[in-house]
């Protein structure tokens, strides 16, 4: 869950001008994420969220330059955030929670995979594209095994 809340976090800082911990609230509620002052203070400097000034004038929140080093692994997103997989061919269809398929892909993309050759994310859909058929069934067989699917 919390992988899920700051892959959330991440999106609408990125995503709008986020001024106050308050608005960040609201905005996770909407999306469906219910989070306590103390924890959301807590994911913030988990996060190492910064608010930097505008031109225009006020600040908001911001994501450090380095955010590779903020990812979390894939073996640790896979056990929450991987619901299903099911393919045909070489492709592979995994499903998530709404609004973390992104966060996910990401995670795999950085694995560097030799048997992918690209993903697309959707909200909760993730298209996996193997280099066969059989790339397909390896890769469908090591996420569900590290999932514990």
């Amino acid at each position: 869950m919390k992988a899920q809340r700051h892959a959330a976090i991440l999106k609408l800082i990125q995503k709008e001008r986020v001024q106050s911990q308050e608005h960040l609230r609201e905005l996770l509620h909407a999306a469906g994420i219910d989070v306590t002052q103390a924890t959301l203070s807590r994911d913030i400097r988990e996060l190492r969220l910064a608010k930097v000034p505008h031109p225009n004038g006020g600040s908001s929140y911001a994501v450090p330059a380095q955010t590779e080093t903020l990812r979390p692994p894939l073996h640790q997103l896979l056990p929450t955030l991987l619901l299903s997989l099911d393919g045909v061919g070489n492709l592979l269809v995994a499903k998530t929670p709404a609004g973390a398929a992104s966060a996910l892909t990401e995670a795999l993309d950085a694995q560097g995979w030799p048997d992918v050759l690209g993903t697309i994310a959707g909200d909760n859909t993730i298209l996996i594209i193997a280099k066969s058929e059989r790339a397909r069934r390896a890769v469908a067989q090591r996420l569900s095994e590290e999932a514990g699917l």
